[in-house]
């Protein structure tokens, strides 16, 4: 976030961010978000404080899980509220998911004004509902801003910095990885995919001959990731790079030729930020959100997309005919490059001072 002026402190209270808000000198954060979540553990390793809310997922789930969760969510409203009150934030930024809805109408009640960030190409139901409650709309894409009338603003997708300036030679170096082949990542999330995880190991013997292949497999499958990895011929085994979770995922992305990924939100930006062309898989119980984000690339020639149930048959040729195709690859390439908006996180902070300012000022009407 760029530094207000001199003399003055402005806080943050960020819910489920997607891009890291570096703590200073005259900005302080608080990073709203489920206990036990994969946020919590980011907001650590980026030395924002962490308040932990509870909160539950509805859409899509029996009767009485959803009774459940929303009895979460009702006791995350009063805790958002006492966040609210102890932090007295100057602006909220969230960016949807379950969390988003609490830490919203608290901020809504307290007049502290919220900006929301929609990364994907169309809004879910919590940013549908929410965005009635924010000041700005932030949007990745113009396309997405007819959703949210002149509350929109076009910020682009935020990326971390190390993904926008990092060559393929540094990034592999810094992995430890030779230059001497086309690299391909697979990648299915922070949980993984086991469809895509299975279809990888299927397509090993097709693959390691032609290309090295680093697998972020999620912390669910890795153990049968792992048993697989011992079952590569020694011959190809240092060409199979698996783990878990990798926090160097910049720099991964940054070194590969290609990758497999499911079409969720982040596909959008850093894709795009690194140049890399990619094939993707999208979810197919995620609302279809992720369908119009894999259309979003592949309509733009930067992706192309295959559905969960033909990976099996498709993701190994796939692969190899897109690496046996250069100037098709760079075209890719070039188109996933054009969409690129290296300044969106400095659009995003000027949005979010403005807001702040706006809120300090001292004859600041109430909603």
């Amino acid at each position: 976030m760029p530094e207000p002026e001199a003399g003055t402190e402005k806080q943050a209270s960020t819910g489920n961010s997607s891009f890291v808000l570096r703590p200073s000198s005259s900005v302080s954060l608080r990073y709203v978000g489920e206990a036990g979540g994969a946020e919590e553990e980011l907001a650590r390793r980026a030395g924002i404080p962490f308040s932990a809310i509870e909160t539950g997922q509805i859409r899509g789930l029996g009767l009485k899980v959803a009774a459940g969760s929303l009895l979460r969510m009702r006791r995350g409203a009063a805790q958002c509220s006492a966040i609210v009150r102890e932090f007295r934030p100057d602006v909220v930024f969230l960016t949807g998911g379950y969390v988003s809805a609490p830490v919203a109408l608290a901020a809504w009640r307290a007049h502290v004004p919220v900006l929301i960030y929609l990364p994907d190409v169309t809004p879910g139901q919590s940013i549908q509902w929410t965005s009635r409650l924010a000041d700005r709309v932030a949007v990745s894409f113009p396309e997405v801003a007819r959703y949210f009338g002149s509350k929109a603003v076009v910020t682009g997708y935020p990326v971390r910095a190390d993904l926008l300036k990092t060559s393929r030679a540094d990034a592999r170096s810094a992995l430890g990885l030779a230059d001497d082949l086309p690299m391909l990542v697979v990648m299915g999330g922070s949980r993984g995919a086991r469809s895509i995880n299975r279809a990888v190991e299927a397509a090993l013997p097709k693959l390691l001959p032609r290309c090295r292949v680093v697998h972020i497999s999620g912390q669910l499958d890795w153990p049968a990731v792992e048993e697989a990895a011992k079952r590569v011929p020694e011959a190809l085994a240092a060409r199979y790079h698996a783990y878990p979770y990798l926090h160097e995922m910049p720099l991964a992305l940054a070194a590969a030729d290609l990758v497999v990924a499911r079409a969720g939100a982040a596909t959008l930006g850093e894709f795009p930020a690194a140049g890399l062309p990619s094939i993707l898989v999208p979810y197919p119980y995620s609302g279809q959100h992720q369908d119009a984000n894999a259309a979003y690339l592949t309509e733009r020639g930067a992706a192309l997309t295959l559905r969960d149930n033909e990976l099996d048959a498709k993701l190994g040729s796939t692969v190899l005919e897109l690496l046996d195709a250069p100037e098709r690859l760079a075209a890719m390439a070039g188109a996933a490059k054009a969409l690129a908006r290296p300044d969106a996180a400095a659009n995003i902070a000027r949005e979010l001072r403005r807001l702040a300012e706006k809120s300090r000022a001292p004859n600041r009407a109430p909603r």
